[in-house]
């Protein structure tokens, strides 16, 4: 991802819409077929010639088309480096090429979603009969499976995924429009083959800019990516606590957690997508501000693309490898998960018994009244909330102690994990 936005392949880039542009306007007539065929044969550049360049003029377009103009006669091929940047103003050049990075980075960001989702879809899987309590509002409330978990994360990532394809496919545009978007000097048709060209779709309209809605879907296709990586995170941090330890990430030989405890098992791979997730999304506000230019165009919006795009794009491929290798190697512990089901001995199932009473006659509001001041006596004296259901005379004249013993099943509150896996799964065989 970084060479992808180095300076090398920015100007690469750059000079594949100068050659595409040359190469289109030959057809059209506008510039001899010849000197068309120089430029493709000699037209190179030098990083470090452009940025001598630069130092001097001050403008970075003019001193890519001099650098560039210099490859050309030193070729022999002075007379030829006049049709180079024909009819054209900076931004044909620096919005399209900038699709095109654009759009080699949404390829690599792409390969690492589907990765990850690989990765959640086989864990998914693992666990999907593996019983975990579900947590609100980080207090127990009733089973679930941790293998749910993991099928929700690839649910979200699947949705990642599409708005990322849709922000990429929007961000697949040129502009050979001129300087205001008005065609004065080369027109549509001209612009469609340059444009087909480099494998883009000509924007429907322009300014001197493509229009920067464009760019902060992308942003906000990343800023997603990056909320969904620090929810997985976050959730890993919350299970590898010492009062849950249900799982935990991946802890390496030779590996070291504190300087002053040695017992130390922190989940520091977690922190770190959860602290850079906040980078990725706090670029996305910017990238809603650029929207806004003066008329046809000014250049607040070019400072700030140099800094979140690149940044944005690095960070997010990161996260993404990092959260792969969390999942990955993610350590998973069914026993404590049944454990801490077990602790609070029978009070997760009082949803299930106030429905059954209220199934066998008592009135709801007088259901709910007696398993709340049961389940209320229970948690207050850490006592057991199923045997004391069992012993109440007032359930036992709706419920018989069968009856009672089937409120305290498991397998009723994940009769359809079966059900759910085939919905989010549905088109992965």
């Amino acid at each position: 991802m970084g060479r992808i936005f180095s300076d090398e392949n920015r100007f690469a880039q750059w000079l594949a819409v100068e050659l595409a542009a040359a190469e289109a306007l030959s057809e059209t007539g506008e510039v001899p077929p010849e000197a068309a065929r120089a430029l493709r044969a000699h037209a190179g550049f030098s990083v470090a010639r452009i940025d001598e360049i630069e130092r001097h003029v001050k403008h970075d377009v003019i001193s890519f088309t001099t650098a560039v103009s210099e490859t050309m006669a030193a070729a022999g091929h002075a007379d030829a480096s006049r049709w180079l940047h024909y009819g054209m103003t900076s931004n044909d050049v620096v919005d399209t090429a900038q699709a095109l990075v654009l759009n080699q980075a949404s390829r690599l960001l792409r390969e690492g979603v589907v990765a990850l989702m690989e990765c959640l879809k086989r864990r998914a899987h693992e666990f999907q009969h593996t019983v975990q309590i579900g947590r609100t509002h980080g207090i127990h409330a009733e089973p679930i499976t941790f293998g749910l978990k993991l099928a929700l994360w690839y649910d979200e990532m699947k949705r990642n995924m599409n708005r990322l394809d849709a922000a990429a496919e929007d961000l697949r545009v040129g502009k050979i429009s001129g300087a205001v978007g008005a065609f004065g000097h080369i027109g549509p048709a001209a612009e469609e083959k340059i444009c087909a060209r480099l494998g883009l779709k000509p924007a429907a309209i322009a300014s001197q800019v493509i229009a920067r809605d464009r760019h902060a879907a992308w942003m906000a296709a990343l800023a997603l990516i990056a909320a969904t990586l620090e929810k997985i995170a976050l959730e890993v941090r919350h299970l590898q606590r010492t009062e849950v330890r249900e799982a935990e990430e991946p802890f390496t030989e030779g590996q070291k957690g504190s300087s002053a405890m040695p017992h130390k098992r922190n989940p520091v791979t977690s922190e770190q997508i959860c602290g850079l997730a906040r980078v990725v999304r706090g670029n996305l506000t910017p990238a809603m501000e650029n929207i806004a230019l003066w008329h046809e165009r000014d250049i607040s919006h070019s400072s700030v693309e140099r800094v979140i795009l690149s940044d944005s794009a690095v960070l997010t491929d990161y996260l993404l490898a990092k959260t792969l290798w969390l999942v990955n190697g993610m350590r998973v512990y069914p026993e404590r998960m049944l454990r801490n089901i077990e602790s609070t001995r029978g009070l997760i199932f009082s949803g299930q018994l106030l429905l059954d009473l209220a199934a066998a006659g008592m009135l709801r509001e007088q259901a709910y009244r007696l398993v709340q001041t049961q389940a209320m006596l229970a948690w207050e004296s850490d006592g057991d909330f199923r045997a004391g259901i069992e012993q109440n005379g007032e359930v036992l004249s709706y419920l018989p102690i069968e009856k009672i013993q089937r409120v305290f099943s498991m397998e009723r509150y994940l009769q359809q994990v079966d059900s759910i896996f085939l919905r989010v799964f549905a088109e992965v065989t």
